[in-house]
């Protein structure tokens, strides 16, 4: 991938449709803003067109991409600083479910003509805000402009210990499904976000927070990626991501509804539903949750659980692993047709 560097984008057949690029601008943009984010040692001071990493003895390399594209994956109206943090949290939460150890990340930013500098800046804060926190810096990508959206991709690299990353094709028939966190809040803090939640102030605010800045599981995934048959992250939906689960490992998960571990919030929401089957398809369906869905041999339930209190973070068991395909979902014992079970993807 080429360096933080000035591309002319063109799109179509009529190059004069595309805005120019303020090339002093795009410089600028890099050297005030993401250059001071660069790692110290291996990102060139992003003015090489690589970055150049060590190997780290008796460890493997983890790597993931995901993109978010305005008015699909945060609104028009986000703050960009929460923007950026989500756009590293949503691929810091796949290296969770690796217990992979967060390294550094690419960055591919598409303004689009909203982003004058001070979007920018606040931008670049939000990066190295979670930089700070979570103990990775920028290693290379790219920038250009758009006539639009704005739209904005990173790559995360992270280390695990030579072969311990966890699979999703590794559930057996007698293990156990748990959850961590909570379900439902990602699509519930979409719906606050965009004002459409009856709820209380606090509440409304708890959601919002949730959707925009989601926590990936790192410290528990790392504890636990030893002990696991199976492990993802929770994006597109819960029963949807234990679809994957359940393909990539040959067997059926069967998930008991009822014990699915809601927020204060959520609770609130579903205690005023007329129908609480159709609230509870719809919050295990609804995605950005980036919670960490597991299965593993019930032997090891006692030590999954020491790590989850060790951590301060909530463990739930939600169903089993089974012989067969697919995922049966029920709720008080009705089993519930959720259709596609979440996100599908259609690119």
């Amino acid at each position: 991938m080429p360096p933080l560097m000035v591309s002319h984008a063109t799109f179509g057949p009529r190059p004069e449709a595309v805005p120019a690029v303020d090339v002093a601008g795009e410089f600028e943009t890099i050297a005030r803003l993401l250059r001071p984010l660069a790692h110290p040692d291996y990102a060139r001071n992003l003015s090489d067109d690589v970055a150049v990493l060590p190997s780290r003895p008796g460890h493997d390399l983890v790597l993931t991409k995901d993109a978010l594209v305005e008015s699909v994956h945060f609104l028009p109206d986000d703050p960009l600083d929460t923007v950026a943090q989500k756009l590293l949290r949503v691929n810091l939460s796949d290296l969770a479910a690796k217990g992979a150890e967060p390294f550094g990340y690419l960055l591919a930013c598409h303004w689009s003509d909203r982003c004058g500098w001070p979007e920018r800046e606040a931008f670049a804060s939000g990066l190295a805000a979670d930089q700070k926190t979570f103990g990775i810096h920028l290693l290379g990508g790219d920038t250009v402009v758009t006539p639009g959206p704005l739209s904005l991709s990173a790559t995360l690299l992270g280390w695990v210990p030579e072969g311990t990353a966890p699979r999703r094709a590794g559930a057996r028939p007698g293990d156990a499904v748990y959850v961590t966190g909570t379900i439902g809040d990602g699509w519930l803090g979409l719906e606050a976000a965009r004002g459409r939640l009856a709820l209380a102030p606090d509440r409304v605010g708890a959601l919002a927070e949730h959707y925009r800045r989601p926590v990936p599981r790192l410290e528990f995934g790392k504890a636990v990626r030893g002990m696991v048959s199976a492990m993802m992250d929770i994006s597109d939906g819960l029963v949807a991501d234990a679809r994957h689960i359940a393909q990539a490992s040959g067997v059926g998960l069967a998930l008991d509804l009822e014990v699915v571990p809601l927020s204060a919030a959520a609770h609130a929401w579903f205690d005023i539903r007329i129908d609480p089957e159709a609230a509870m398809e719809r919050l295990v369906t609804g995605g950005d949750d980036y919670e960490l869905l597991l299965t593993a041999p019930e032997r090891d339930e006692a030590a999954l659980r020491r790590e989850a209190d060790r951590l301060r973070l909530r463990l739930t068991r939600i169903g089993r692993v089974v012989a067969g395909t697919g995922v049966e979902a029920r709720y008080l014992g009705n089993r519930l047709d959720v259709g596609a079970g979440g996100w599908v993807h259609g690119g």
